[in-house]
């Protein structure tokens, strides 16, 4: 048996047990609490954001709805002293390359699900006090309500990033790429607003032969031409304004041409119309372009400077900040003298800024309470991403600093592996978001996906990304109860085979080497899936990138 956020496989376990009570309680137990968050969350009230900006593509306010917490934090003072003990802290890491030092002594990350299990800590909304549910609880943890599932979780996530009316700025084309529209994009004119040669060649009226005149001709970005008399053809290039009484265009190679006579004879026969873009051929004035909530790509870019656009109303990106915790960590050079490199704070700028966000940072605090609170009071971002510091350590600030602000917790601890110390807070009603990231790097991934991902999504005004099903060729390991997050990678088919994906080894939650390698992660269910079944997959920011992942990954 391995850890509690690496592969944990018990006989039997690949199919979890069909109609058991304990697992039908602890689903209905689940379906009462993510009921309740996310009707909490679904609020109308909250004050707008201090307005950041004008007309001119900088940020106005944002007016979002308070949150609610997700359970009960008053039986946090019960919390069995035992379980602290004992429990392992996906927040920190043990000795190696990941970000956190393991700061539970003689516990390890790979000890089973009791080691790292938290739940019952969020501050309860007034009159919304849960008593606790002995027959659910969790296991080591006794009359504590089991956490969400890892697709409620992301469900409270993205309900809560939705929260609010999004906010709508007006951006020049050229600084619109990545946003979202706030509005749907209507044609301002005919497209093309009048008819034009869809090649060079000749404009002829009537049937042939026909007489020219020798010239230039007409070129695009010149007026209206005189109507075309019947018998005649003028030379003409791609993109000219077709003259009236035009009855087709000639390619040039289908063109032979009689100098001597002045005469243009057809070497194939001539359709009316031919070789004519006419007027309104792809969209009339007015007509939907773009649905709002599209992401501008470079080829909306150009389709809304064409349809006569020279700025967007898109949404503002939301602004993230990152808060680095641990002083173990080095910035520079090799690990010594029990200090590590810091992971986290290198790869999680880059990864929010392809999720969208428009990010600061990161600040690297050590573990400084007071540091992490005058950062938290001081942020004016729409989401603040803190690593480490998320579990019951002597020196994990997070939850204290949070109770100490009065913040509201959404998502405390998250069934999912690895991860499950993640958290999802606000600091005010009015204030910003906080996603609380395990200090271990793939476990930090997974609090990414899992909260961060759809948190910004919804905030963004884009649909958060669904999980698709793919084939899988070997078996995947599952947790007893959690879900399992697993680097995957995407293989083509071979001689007419199904394309599908292949788990990647180093999934480890103190480990990198696989995520380097993947496209995806594959959401596997309690207990596994066997070889030659579907199971969901993730797709990571850069998925069409080709992947490398030959040798000892797979």
């Amino acid at each position: 048996m391995t850890g509690s956020d690496g592969p944990h496989r018990e006989p039997g376990s690949d199919v979890r047990a069909a109609g058991s009570a304990s697992e039908r309680a602890r689903e209905e137990e689940e379906e009462r609490a993510v009921e309740q968050a996310l009707a909490l969350v679904g609020g109308s009230s909250g004050t707008g954001r201090s307005d950041r900006s004008g007309g001119s593509g900088e940020r106005p306010s944002r007016s979002r709805d308070p949150r609610a917490p997700w359970d009960s934090r008053d039986s946090r003072d019960s919390r069995d002293e035992d379980l602290n003990a004992r429990r392992s802290n996906d927040s920190h890491t043990g000795p190696g390359s990941a970000p956190h030092a393991d700061r539970s002594s003689g516990s390890d990350p790979c000890d089973g699900r009791d080691s790292d299990l938290r739940a019952g800590r969020a501050a309860p909304a007034p009159g919304r006090e849960q008593p606790p549910h002995p027959d659910q609880a969790f296991p080591g943890d006794p009359g504590k309500t089991p956490p969400p599932s890892w697709d409620r979780a992301r469900a409270v996530a993205a309900r809560a990033g939705r929260g609010g009316a999004p906010a709508t700025i007006r951006l020049p084309l050229d600084r619109a790429l990545g946003h979202v529209l706030a509005e749907a994009l209507g044609a301002l004119t005919d497209l093309p607003s009048f008819d034009t040669s869809a090649m060079d060649g000749w404009a002829v009226a009537g049937p042939g032969p026909w007489a020219f005149e020798a010239g230039a001709g007409l070129l695009a970005g010149r007026g209206p031409a005189a109507a075309l008399p019947d018998g005649t053809a003028v030379r003409i290039a791609t993109g000219a304004r077709v003259p009236p009484e035009t009855t087709a265009v000639i390619r040039s190679e289908h063109a032979h041409v009689d100098e001597a006579r002045g005469l243009l004879h057809a070497r194939r026969s001539v359709v009316t119309g031919q070789d004519i873009r006419p007027r309104g051929q792809e969209c009339r004035s007015g007509e939907q372009l773009v649905p709002a909530g599209t992401v501008v790509t470079p080829a909306v870019l150009g389709l809304a400077a064409a349809a006569g656009y020279d700025a967007l109303p898109v949404v503002p990106r939301p602004r993230v900040d990152i808060l680095v915790l641990g002083d173990e960590l080095l910035n520079a050079g090799l690990p010594h003298d029990g200090l590590i490199r810091d992971a986290l704070g290198p790869m999680l700028g880059p990864w929010l800024r392809a999720l969208g966000a428009e990010v600061s940072g990161p600040r690297r605090l050590g573990d400084d309470a007071g540091a992490l609170r005058s950062a938290l009071t001081s942020s004016d971002a729409d989401l603040i991403v803190t690593t480490g510091g998320t579990a019951a350590g002597p020196v994990d600030h997070v939850h204290p600093v949070l109770d100490a602000l009065g913040a509201e917790l959404l998502v405390d601890g998250v069934a999912v592996r690895p991860g499950h110390p993640m958290l999802l807070a606000r600091l005010s009603p009015d204030g910003p978001y906080l996603v609380g990231l395990p200090g271990n790097p793939l476990a930090a991934v997974s609090g990414l996906l899992t909260l961060a991902e759809p948190l910004l999504a919804g905030i963004a005004g884009r649909p958060a990304q669904d999980p698709y099903r793919a084939l899988v060729h070997a078996e995947v390991h599952g947790h007893p109860h959690d879900t399992r997050l697993v680097p995957v990678v995407h293989r083509p088919g071979r001689a007419g085979g199904r394309d599908h994906v292949a788990p990647l080894r180093y999934n480890g939650p103190a480990m990198l080497r696989g995520i380097a390698a993947a496209d995806g992660l594959a959401v596997v269910p309690p207990g596994g899936v066997r070889s030659g079944t579907e199971v969901e997959i993730l797709d990571l920011p850069w998925a069409p990138a080709t992947p490398w992942t030959e040798g000892c990954f797979t």
